[in-house]
Protein backbone atom coordinates (compact mmCIF):
# COMPACT_ATOMS: atom_id res chain seq x y z
CA UNK A 1 0.00 0.00 0.00
CA UNK A 2 1.13 3.33 -0.80
CA UNK A 3 1.88 5.72 1.62
CA UNK A 4 -0.87 7.68 3.29
CA UNK A 5 -0.94 11.41 3.51
CA UNK A 6 -1.86 13.17 5.80
CA UNK A 7 -2.49 16.95 7.60
CA UNK A 8 -2.81 17.81 11.14
CA UNK A 9 -4.76 21.19 11.88
CA UNK A 10 -3.98 21.61 15.27
CA UNK A 11 -0.54 21.85 17.02
CA UNK A 12 -1.74 20.97 20.97
CA UNK A 13 -1.53 17.90 22.70
CA UNK A 14 -3.85 15.78 20.90
CA UNK A 15 -2.25 17.40 17.23
CA UNK A 16 1.05 15.95 18.58
CA UNK A 17 -0.41 12.76 19.48
CA UNK A 18 -1.86 12.13 15.98
CA UNK A 19 1.61 13.50 14.62
CA UNK A 20 3.70 10.78 16.28
CA UNK A 21 1.44 8.39 16.12
CA UNK A 22 1.37 8.59 12.38
CA UNK A 23 5.24 8.76 11.77
CA UNK A 24 5.09 5.62 13.63
CA UNK A 25 2.59 3.82 11.44
CA UNK A 26 4.10 5.02 8.01
CA UNK A 27 2.30 8.17 7.18
CA UNK A 28 3.57 10.75 5.45
CA UNK A 29 2.62 13.89 7.38
CA UNK A 30 2.07 17.07 5.34
CA UNK A 31 1.61 19.86 7.45
CA UNK A 32 0.68 20.96 10.98
CA UNK A 33 -1.35 23.74 11.14
CA UNK A 34 -1.45 25.79 14.25
CA UNK A 35 -3.25 28.18 15.63
CA UNK A 36 -1.01 31.08 13.96
CA UNK A 37 -0.79 29.58 10.95
CA UNK A 38 -4.51 28.44 10.26
CA UNK A 39 -5.71 32.37 10.83
CA UNK A 40 -8.91 31.61 11.29
CA UNK A 41 -9.07 28.99 8.89
CA UNK A 42 -7.42 31.56 6.38
CA UNK A 43 -3.89 29.70 6.54
CA UNK A 44 -5.78 26.74 5.50
CA UNK A 45 -5.14 25.68 1.67
CA UNK A 46 -4.06 23.12 0.09
CA UNK A 47 -0.32 24.68 -0.56
CA UNK A 48 -0.56 25.03 3.26
CA UNK A 49 -1.99 21.41 3.59
CA UNK A 50 0.80 19.99 1.79
CA UNK A 51 -1.75 18.05 -1.00
CA UNK A 52 -2.98 15.60 1.60
CA UNK A 53 -5.74 12.80 0.94
CA UNK A 54 -7.11 13.65 4.66
CA UNK A 55 -7.17 16.45 7.30
CA UNK A 56 -7.48 15.87 11.06
CA UNK A 57 -8.59 18.99 13.15
CA UNK A 58 -8.50 19.11 16.99
CA UNK A 59 -8.16 22.64 17.72
CA UNK A 60 -10.72 24.47 19.84
CA UNK A 61 -14.22 25.46 19.86
CA UNK A 62 -14.45 29.04 18.24
CA UNK A 63 -11.60 27.95 15.46
CA UNK A 64 -12.99 24.40 14.84
CA UNK A 65 -15.75 25.66 12.19
CA UNK A 66 -13.26 27.94 10.21
CA UNK A 67 -10.62 25.33 10.18
CA UNK A 68 -12.99 22.21 9.24
CA UNK A 69 -15.25 24.50 6.11
CA UNK A 70 -11.58 26.36 4.78
CA UNK A 71 -10.59 22.02 4.47
CA UNK A 72 -13.63 21.36 2.46
CA UNK A 73 -13.35 24.24 0.20
CA UNK A 74 -9.61 23.34 -0.61
CA UNK A 75 -11.06 19.87 -1.45
CA UNK A 76 -9.47 18.14 1.37
CA UNK A 77 -11.80 15.67 3.32
CA UNK A 78 -11.08 16.51 7.22
CA UNK A 79 -11.86 14.13 10.11
CA UNK A 80 -13.07 16.57 13.27
CA UNK A 81 -11.98 15.96 16.99
CA UNK A 82 -12.73 19.69 18.15
CA UNK A 83 -15.83 19.47 20.26
CA UNK A 84 -18.15 22.45 21.34
CA UNK A 85 -19.23 23.62 17.70
CA UNK A 86 -22.42 21.43 17.07
CA UNK A 87 -24.26 24.42 17.11
CA UNK A 88 -22.86 24.82 13.45
CA UNK A 89 -22.75 21.47 12.25
CA UNK A 90 -26.40 21.73 9.97
CA UNK A 91 -24.35 24.39 7.88
CA UNK A 92 -21.10 22.38 7.56
CA UNK A 93 -22.77 19.12 6.51
CA UNK A 94 -24.42 21.74 3.67
CA UNK A 95 -20.80 22.82 2.62
CA UNK A 96 -19.30 19.48 3.00
CA UNK A 97 -22.34 18.25 0.56
CA UNK A 98 -21.64 21.29 -1.52
CA UNK A 99 -17.91 20.82 -2.06
CA UNK A 100 -18.35 17.69 -3.20
CA UNK A 101 -15.95 16.88 0.39
CA UNK A 102 -16.39 14.26 2.79
CA UNK A 103 -16.74 14.64 6.89
CA UNK A 104 -16.26 12.99 9.53
CA UNK A 105 -16.78 14.19 13.05
CA UNK A 106 -17.05 12.93 16.48
CA UNK A 107 -17.31 13.72 19.90
CA UNK A 108 -14.46 11.20 20.57
CA UNK A 109 -13.16 8.89 18.71
CA UNK A 110 -12.27 5.86 21.45
CA UNK A 111 -13.24 2.71 20.06
CA UNK A 112 -14.92 2.09 23.77
CA UNK A 113 -16.19 5.21 24.16
CA UNK A 114 -18.43 4.53 21.09
CA UNK A 115 -19.70 1.01 22.30
CA UNK A 116 -20.63 2.65 25.95
CA UNK A 117 -22.63 5.50 24.12
CA UNK A 118 -24.32 1.98 22.50
CA UNK A 119 -24.75 0.44 26.08
CA UNK A 120 -25.86 3.33 27.60
CA UNK A 121 -28.69 3.55 24.91
CA UNK A 122 -29.39 -0.64 25.34
CA UNK A 123 -29.49 0.03 29.20
CA UNK A 124 -32.01 2.83 29.14
CA UNK A 125 -33.86 0.54 26.75
CA UNK A 126 -34.07 -1.62 29.87
CA UNK A 127 -34.37 0.68 32.69
CA UNK A 128 -37.38 2.55 31.11
CA UNK A 129 -39.91 0.76 33.06
CA UNK A 130 -38.33 0.46 36.29
CA UNK A 131 -39.16 3.92 38.20
CA UNK A 132 -37.32 3.11 41.19
CA UNK A 133 -34.12 3.59 38.90
CA UNK A 134 -32.21 7.76 38.47
CA UNK A 135 -30.03 7.93 35.68
CA UNK A 136 -26.81 10.70 35.66
CA UNK A 137 -24.18 11.09 34.20
CA UNK A 138 -20.55 12.64 35.53
CA UNK A 139 -17.99 12.98 33.49
CA UNK A 140 -14.68 13.74 33.87
CA UNK A 141 -11.49 15.89 32.32
CA UNK A 142 -8.59 18.01 32.70
CA UNK A 143 -8.70 21.15 33.89
CA UNK A 144 -7.39 23.20 30.40
CA UNK A 145 -10.87 21.63 28.66
CA UNK A 146 -13.16 24.47 27.92
CA UNK A 147 -16.36 22.73 26.88
CA UNK A 148 -18.21 21.55 29.33
CA UNK A 149 -20.58 19.24 29.63
CA UNK A 150 -17.90 17.30 27.04
CA UNK A 151 -19.91 16.57 23.39
CA UNK A 152 -18.65 13.15 25.08
CA UNK A 153 -21.20 13.00 28.01
CA UNK A 154 -23.93 14.74 25.44
CA UNK A 155 -23.29 12.16 23.33
CA UNK A 156 -23.90 9.53 25.87
CA UNK A 157 -26.97 11.79 27.66
CA UNK A 158 -28.83 11.78 24.31
CA UNK A 159 -28.61 7.93 23.96
CA UNK A 160 -29.88 6.69 27.11
CA UNK A 161 -32.34 9.77 27.68
CA UNK A 162 -33.76 9.22 23.86
CA UNK A 163 -33.98 5.28 25.24
CA UNK A 164 -35.74 6.19 28.76
CA UNK A 165 -38.10 8.50 27.40
CA UNK A 166 -36.92 11.22 30.22
CA UNK A 167 -33.71 13.43 30.55
CA UNK A 168 -30.29 13.00 31.91
CA UNK A 169 -28.46 15.33 34.01
CA UNK A 170 -24.87 15.68 34.14
CA UNK A 171 -22.31 16.60 36.01
CA UNK A 172 -18.68 18.20 35.46
CA UNK A 173 -16.03 17.98 36.73
CA UNK A 174 -12.62 19.70 36.03
CA UNK A 175 -9.65 18.58 37.86
CA UNK A 176 -5.93 17.85 37.45
CA UNK A 177 -4.57 16.24 33.75
CA UNK A 178 -7.55 13.20 33.51
CA UNK A 179 -7.73 12.22 29.60
CA UNK A 180 -11.14 11.69 30.34
CA UNK A 181 -13.30 9.92 32.46
CA UNK A 182 -17.60 8.98 31.42
CA UNK A 183 -19.47 7.34 34.15
CA UNK A 184 -23.35 6.69 33.44
CA UNK A 185 -25.47 5.58 36.56
CA UNK A 186 -28.13 4.24 37.17
CA UNK A 187 -29.16 4.90 40.91
CA UNK A 188 -31.81 2.53 42.75
CA UNK A 189 -32.97 2.75 46.46
CA UNK A 190 -30.56 -0.64 47.50
CA UNK A 191 -28.68 -1.01 44.07
CA UNK A 192 -26.75 0.89 41.37
CA UNK A 193 -25.20 0.16 38.20
CA UNK A 194 -22.34 1.71 36.85
CA UNK A 195 -21.03 2.22 33.29
CA UNK A 196 -17.92 3.50 33.07
CA UNK A 197 -15.24 4.25 30.55
CA UNK A 198 -12.07 5.60 31.43
CA UNK A 199 -9.09 6.97 29.27
CA UNK A 200 -5.78 6.18 30.27
CA UNK A 201 -3.74 8.18 28.06
CA UNK A 202 -4.51 10.87 24.96
CA UNK A 203 -2.93 7.95 21.99
CA UNK A 204 -6.54 5.99 22.38
CA UNK A 205 -8.07 9.50 20.82
CA UNK A 206 -5.09 9.75 18.42
CA UNK A 207 -5.51 5.51 17.79
CA UNK A 208 -9.18 6.09 16.87
CA UNK A 209 -8.95 9.85 14.90
CA UNK A 210 -5.95 7.68 12.52
CA UNK A 211 -8.10 4.93 12.32
CA UNK A 212 -11.20 7.13 11.16
CA UNK A 213 -8.62 9.13 8.88
CA UNK A 214 -7.47 6.05 7.03
CA UNK A 215 -11.24 4.70 6.44
CA UNK A 216 -12.34 8.09 5.58
CA UNK A 217 -9.97 8.54 2.42
CA UNK A 218 -11.57 7.60 -0.91
CA UNK A 219 -15.04 8.18 0.47
CA UNK A 220 -17.57 11.12 -0.28
CA UNK A 221 -19.83 12.40 2.18
CA UNK A 222 -20.71 12.56 5.92
CA UNK A 223 -20.05 10.29 8.61
CA UNK A 224 -19.82 9.32 12.23
CA UNK A 225 -17.81 6.89 14.08
CA UNK A 226 -20.47 4.81 13.50
CA UNK A 227 -20.10 4.26 10.39
CA UNK A 228 -16.19 3.37 10.86
CA UNK A 229 -16.68 1.12 14.05
CA UNK A 230 -20.05 -0.79 11.77
CA UNK A 231 -22.69 -0.30 14.53
CA UNK A 232 -25.49 -1.51 14.20
CA UNK A 233 -28.14 1.23 12.80
CA UNK A 234 -30.88 2.41 15.37
CA UNK A 235 -34.21 1.39 15.33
Amino acid sequence: MSERRIAVIGDGKMGQAIRQLAVEKGWKVTAIVGERESAGGKGITPSALGDPEVAVEFTQPDAAVANVVASLRSGVPVVVGTTGWYDSLPEVMRIAEETGTSLLWSPNFSLGVNVLIELARYAGTLMRTLEDFDAHIVETHHTKKKDAPSGTAIAIAKAASDALERPIPTTSVRTGSVPGTHDVVFDGTFEQLLLRHEARDRRVFAEGALKAADWLIGKRGIFTMRDVLELPTRK
